[in-house]
């Protein structure tokens, strides 16, 4: 097994403190150090980077493609044929680049990146497909919302079969977008629809997506791995939600917003800061990375929104630039002091084998 010079290090640590322990012998413990070897080059990560470079410059080639003149009448008559034409046309595009997608899955499945890039292809072309179909049905009603469910049932449906976690979460962001939409036309595109603006629909949305997804996905072993990408979808939607609210509040009419002081919506910064405090609580009693992050990141997006809502208008720019240089520095020494301790531990648990 080749891992990365830190990913090493840290099974290093763990075969020697299993060791000093007494959880493994001496003997079991010589295998697993034997059992992997340290790549100084992160191919991994290369791989990843370059598929989406190379996606990025079947954009462009695409791009470059329709400056050509003689191309340029020929793709004017493609984009001249009827609606139905062009979604039928894209659909089948689609298919063949989940067929290919999964066909390598099948055959490579160690070739991570390269799948998933065929898959985003094939996201893609749906996406189009969908919009085609939209125009060839349209009856002028408005309710394009539909499209958005359709497309989140497609994807929810291909990247849970392939499975394909990056599918998946397309499938999540059409249901966000179908959500808003759906809402939007049932208020008949009003500021509010049950009395809730947008961001507070957004809140209920992100805690309904992180507790259906963990009571789906924590049962279904199969598909345990997208519970990771599920809750993370929520939480995203949850307190980029929250961290709208705490400046706009619950209202959607920037009039009437422009007239409340903003000492009046501090209930609603204090609802997100207990939020991203909850995210904490949880994330070190249960040792959840996820949940963790989420709320340490959201705790100082809340505080710095509050320091230049409270402090830019009163207080000379060069005095809040400072103030603001002073308590970077401060986190970044802080987080530096952290990282040198666990690596003067580390060093340290290695000199001691």
């Amino acid at each position: 097994m080749q891992l990365s010079k830190k990913e090493a290090d840290i099974v290093k640590n763990a075969i020697s403190t299993w060791t000093k322990d007494k959880v493994i012998t001496q003997e079991v413990s010589e295998t697993l150090l034997r059992s992997y070897e340290v790549t100084h080059f992160d191919w991994k990560r290369v791989a990843k980077y370059s598929f989406w470079l190379a996606i990025f410059s079947i954009i462009v080639s695409v791009s470059a493609v329709l400056a050509d003149k003689w191309l340029i009448a020929l793709i004017e008559m493609i984009f001249t044929a009827p609606d139905s034409v062009k979604f039928f046309s894209l659909a089948l595009l689609s298919a063949g680049f989940y067929y290919l997608g999964l066909r390598r899955k099948c055959d490579h499945p160690q070739k991570v990146y390269s799948n998933e890039a065929i898959f985003f292809l094939g996201v893609l072309t749906t996406a189009a497909s969908i919009a085609y179909l939209g125009k060839f049905m349209d009856t002028g009603s408005g309710h394009f919302s539909l499209l958005l469910l359709l497309a989140s049932i497609i994807y929810g449906v291909l990247g849970l079969w392939f499975p394909s976690k990056l599918v998946w979460i397309f499938s999540l962001l059409s249901l966000g977008s179908w959500f808003g939409a759906e809402t939007g036309y049932a208020s008949g595109w009003g500021a509010y629809y049950l009395g809730m603006s947008y961001p507070m629909r957004f809140v209920l949305f992100g805690l309904v997506l992180i507790v259906a997804g963990s009571y789906i996905f924590g049962k279904w072993a199969k598909r345990v791995d997208f519970l990771s990408p599920t809750r993370a979808m929520g939480l995203l939607y949850l307190f980029i939600a929250l961290w709208i609210m705490s400046i706009f509040g619950n209202y959607s009419d920037p009039e009437t917003w422009e007239k409340v002081k903003q000492i009046e919506l501090f209930h609603w910064s204090l609802l997100f800061g207990a939020a991203s405090i909850a995210s904490i609580y949880h994330g070190v009693k249960y040792d959840d990375g996820m949940t963790r992050g989420f709320g340490v990141t959201f705790i100082f997006i809340n505080l710095y929104t509050r320091f230049f809502e409270y402090f830019w208008d009163g207080t000379h720019k060069a005095i809040f630039f400072a103030l603001l240089a002073i308590s970077f520095w401060f986190l970044g020494s802080r987080a530096e002091t952290i990282w040198n301790l666990n690596t003067c531990l580390l060093y340290t648990s290695d000199a001691a084998d």
